[in-house]
């Protein structure tokens, strides 16, 4: 009769599964880090093809182009207050929402849940969206690019979900000291929600982050684009000129083209990495709780 050493096996499918993850997260990181040795790499050695692994002759030539850039620069400080003041409309209006769902007592509780649900499936559409934005003057404001996504359902859902789960004797307690249901939201619920809360931060800010569709769209000032639709212009249509300090001197200026856009991708993407770490204690119990229980 065979006979296993169960901790043996198991000591060998943690080996393995380590392996199978390390291999995973290189392959993930990778691009990331190709990247970012393109970007402090010499512009000669890049269009060579010789770098692969490591840096040849680094050189942050690329990224003082960008970073002393005024256009690029000023599409910075655009993301930056469109993802201040989305994130922050995005989660009252979610918080609202889920709140009043979250309540049993709520009048056709479950009809409008469903007919909430039922956005997510389906909508107007690009076009029907467009004639509504440009109706209520928001064309070419900061408006169209916040209040048109201003509730996420399915962030919503997650909170709505979390708000269930604050026991109801604390919202008898409340009541009985004659809160009203706005009170109990900002001062019993809400305290009680922080990793959900976090949770959405990130979610909401890394969407907002990451948006340059509805900037295409809805903006005509190249003054008040984001940063990623700069990114998405100097990367996809090579509009690199303004970058050189003569228009016209494309492959023989000092910094090559490649050089300079994969610098703008590393400036664009490193400050929401950094706000990963902030949030990720908060991140799954946010995330589990949210989805799960309920």
């Amino acid at each position: 009769m065979l006979t296993f050493d169960q901790g043996k096996n198991k000591d060998i499918f943690n080996l393995i599964n380590g392996l199978f993850m390390l291999i995973i997260v290189v392959i993930m990181l990778y691009p990331l880090y190709y990247v970012g040795i393109i970007s402090i790499s010499d512009s000669q050695q890049v269009a060579k093809g010789r770098v692969h692994w490591y840096p040849i002759k680094i050189s942050f030539a690329a990224y003082e182009r960008i970073l002393t850039n005024g256009q690029f620069m000023h599409s910075f400080v655009n993301t930056l207050m469109y993802t201040g003041v989305g994130t922050t409309i995005n989660l009252i209006m979610s918080s609202l929402c889920a709140y009043a769902l979250s309540r049993k007592k709520l009048p056709l509780n479950r009809f409008f849940t469903l007919i909430i649900i039922f956005t997510m499936y389906f909508s107007g559409g690009m076009i029907p969206m467009y004639i509504l934005v440009m109706n209520l003057g928001m064309i070419d404001t900061i408006w169209s690019l916040v209040l048109p996504g201003a509730i996420s359902t399915y962030n919503m859902l997650v909170m709505r979900t979390f708000f269930v789960n604050v026991p109801e004797a604390l919202h008898e307690a409340a009541e009985i000291d004659g809160a009203s249901e706005f009170r109990k939201l900002v001062v019993l619920v809400l305290p009680l929600s922080m990793p959900v809360i976090a949770t959405m931060v990130l979610f909401y800010a890394v969407d907002h982050w990451n948006s340059w569709f509805n900037a295409m769209i809805y903006l005509n000032t190249n003054s008040k684009y984001p940063l990623q639709l700069m990114v998405r212009n100097l990367v996809i249509e090579q509009n690199y000129g303004q970058y050189y300090s003569g228009v016209g001197r494309e492959i023989e200026d000092s910094v090559a083209a490649t050089t300079i856009q994969y610098a703008g991708i590393i400036v664009a993407t490193l400050p929401i990495l950094l706000l990963y770490p902030a949030l990720q204690k908060y991140f799954v119990k946010g995330v589990m709780i949210g989805s799960v229980k309920g």
